[in-house]
């Protein structure tokens, strides 16, 4: 696989860069390796916890810098990329707070003596993310990670080789020691070996359900734990008394994000009947007023997608939705010029036995489904291989909780978009993955837990 940075508005090749070699993958493990033995991962968690507060620091004073980044190797708009180099400075001082608190370990009761839990790392952790948010993906791993004490192996989408570089250089700016965070420019059979190896006792994947399921069996195979975090296909749910203009609006933002190229972004729009055709009416007129353009452009509404590749596959998506029945109301073509710019579409009456009902559209594509009840729109919710987020619009919020409490997903925000935030655990269930990222939950995935009792005289 070459590791390119191609613009996707304009579609130039900025740069290529070489992949490593398999004597350069294994001299970077080696490193890692030395680095869990060293007092850097054993010894007292308080240096850790200073390289992560002044990695916020670095991230914030080139927050310009890495947001163009961002913008000229996947085509986000700018404002988008600097709330994300933003969100990642939040995520990595989250951790330098409040890491020692959740480590401290945890008195336990017991008739066998003293007992508490102490957590220590595990060893090295190979980590594998996507492109769609460049550095917060990346933060998500090595905040929890640096904190613990467990190095990282990251391969990142090879179309992001430029953030990947940054994010390393940054880390080592911030004070780490050479092996606490590897970038690896590394091939899937390289990532297959890396896993294999006794050295490597953990692995962090963010991407598609194929890749998921490769690693997946890898890391089972070689009896690695594993954090994986998968596509989605969620769900924004429209009660018949919500604010019909304010779910519109916030539901339009919700999948248009990133030129809809967000695990957690809605895509399935559930309406109830009575209020269907107002929702249908203004999503679409706010669709049709989305100005598509330069991500560099402040006024710009959306940016292109990743590449003409992921163009052309949303693209054949929605032909072959239609082709099996489903209406096209709105959109549904590429546009013109160099870049993978594709408009915002709206799909109707997608039936059960059509493809578009069980996949995911990484690309700004909504469905919207009309429903009878609360009880149809949980059915319907619930029949998808997916579940990361959703959302419930609702004038009564406790309705809204009881609703939230029944849909099969792994969060659920009421009355607002599916976000994130450092102090929110993140993560799925059924093929959208398992495990969870951030807040304290995140942080203990990849830790020995460990108990020790002392025995009562």
């Amino acid at each position: 696989m070459a590791y390119q940075s191609i613009n996707p508005a304009t579609g130039a090749l900025v740069k290529t860069f070489d992949n490593h070699t398999d004597a350069q993958v294994q001299a970077a493990l080696a490193v890692a390796h030395a680095v869990y033995k060293s007092d850097w991962s054993k010894g007292d968690i308080q240096p850790r916890l200073a390289v992560l507060d002044k990695l916020a620091d670095l991230i914030e004073a080139r927050s310009e810098q890495l947001a163009v980044t961002l913008v000229q190797e996947m085509g986000k708009r700018i404002s988008e990329a600097r709330f994300e180099v933003q969100m990642s400075a939040d995520i990595a001082r989250y951790y330098a707070r409040n890491a020692a608190g959740f480590l401290a370990g945890r008195k336990l009761e017991t008739a066998h003596g003293d007992a508490w839990t102490e957590y220590h790392p595990i060893g090295v952790v190979v980590a594998v993310e996507p492109w769609n948010f460049p550095l917060y993906q990346l933060i998500r791993v090595a905040g929890p990670n640096i904190a613990v004490g467990n190095p990282v192996l990251a391969k990142h989408a090879s179309n992001v080789p430029q953030a990947a570089a940054a994010f390393e250089q940054l880390v080592r700016a911030a004070g780490a020691p050479a092996g606490v965070w590897t970038n690896l420019y590394a091939s899937g059979d390289q990532v297959a070996a890396l896993i294999a190896d006794d050295r490597v006792q953990g692995v962090a994947l963010t991407g598609s359900e194929k890749a998921g399921s490769i690693v997946a069996a890898q890391a089972g195979k070689y009896l690695k734990k594993s954090v994986l975090e998968l596509g989605g296909a969620d769900v924004f749910m429209v009660l018949d008394d919500a604010d019909v203009d304010k779910a519109a609006e916030v539901g339009a933002a919700a999948r248009l994000y990133v030129a809809g190229q967000a695990c957690n972004a809605a895509k399935r729009f559930l309406v109830h009947e009575k209020v269907a055709d107002r929702f249908l009416e203004k999503f679409t007129a706010i669709f049709a007023g989305i100005k598509v353009g330069d991500p560099m452009d402040e006024s710009a509404d959306m940016g292109p997608l990743c590449s003409l590749a992921a163009r052309a596959d949303i693209a054949q998506q929605v032909d072959n939705a239609v082709q099996a029945g489903a209406t096209l109301h709105y959109g549904g073509k590429a546009l013109p010029g160099p870049g993978a710019y594709y408009s915002p579409t709206i799909l109707t009456n997608v039936t059960r036995d059509n493809p578009a009902y069980f996949s995911e559209f990484f690309g700004p594509v909504a469905q919207v489904y009309v429903v009878r009840s609360d009880d149809e729109a949980v059915e319907l919710a619930n029949d998808s291989m997916f579940g990361l987020s959703g959302v419930v619009f609702s004038a009564d919020v406790e309705r809204a909780r009881k609703l939230a409490s029944r849909i099969e997903t792994g969060s659920v925000w009421i009355n607002t978009r599916s976000s994130t935030s450092p102090e929110l655990p993140f993560g799925g269930v059924k093929r959208s993955g398992y495990g969870r990222e951030l807040a304290e939950d995140g942080l203990k995935e990849l830790v020995n837990q460990k108990m020790i009792v002392v025995a009562r005289g």
